[in-house]
């Protein structure tokens, strides 16, 4: 029982931390860099609120309330991770992060829901004929939960890192490593199976 729970949860945190799939952790580090460790408890909820969509999409997805074309979810993330990572580059250094949380929070809503379509069908095998998919998704939302606080955690001391020692300003921070990120989802957009 115990080592069921531990192999779900393991596959939720390897969900995240896949080298193949690092759309995910794009996404997050977008989303993380504009704040800084006494933020934590906004971040905290940012990062539960795409928990919060991951699941959402898993549950309708493996009860088959929802059923979406794969290529159109491949081509939808890196087209997220885009808009979030322009959104900073326009908003850097502009205007405290607290207004517009609610926004804020409903988008990053709204980009777990689309994430979580494009893991739905390998989502859907894995858990196959299990009979409480339910308890599966829980551990498998956990370990999600717990692979993005690390992931933020690192993109927090890193920003902590080029603010304090190598003197970075918070705007600068926010540009470069957005900037970085589009850099990286453009060629995925482009090469996408839906534009080609």
């Amino acid at each position: 029982m115990l080592d069921n729970f531990w192999f779900n949860v393991q596959y939720g945190i390897n969900h995240v931390l896949d080298p193949n799939g690092y759309d995910h952790v794009l996404f997050l580090m977008v989303l993380a860099v504009p704040y800084v460790f006494k933020d934590w408890k906004r971040v905290l909820l940012l990062v539960s609120m795409f928990t919060l969509g991951h699941t959402l999409s898993l549950v309708l997805a493996a009860y088959g309330v929802v059923s979406v074309n794969g290529k159109l979810v491949e081509f939808l993330i890196p087209v997220t991770i885009l808009i979030a990572a322009i959104y900073n580059v326009f908003t850097s250094g502009k205007k405290d992060k607290s207004t517009k949380v609610g926004l804020l929070f409903f988008t990053t809503l709204f980009f777990g829901l689309v994430h979580g379509l494009g893991f739905a069908r390998e989502f859907k095998m894995f858990a196959g004929q299990s009979e409480n998919k339910v308890e599966l998704l829980i551990e498998f939302a956990l370990g999600i939960e717990i692979a993005q606080i690390i992931i933020v955690f690192v993109v927090l001391f890193l920003g902590f890192l080029c603010q304090t020692i190598f003197r970075f300003s918070r705007r600068d921070w926010v540009m470069v490593l957005s900037a970085i990120v589009i850099g990286l989802v453009i060629p995925m957009i482009i090469e996408s199976d839906l534009l080609n």
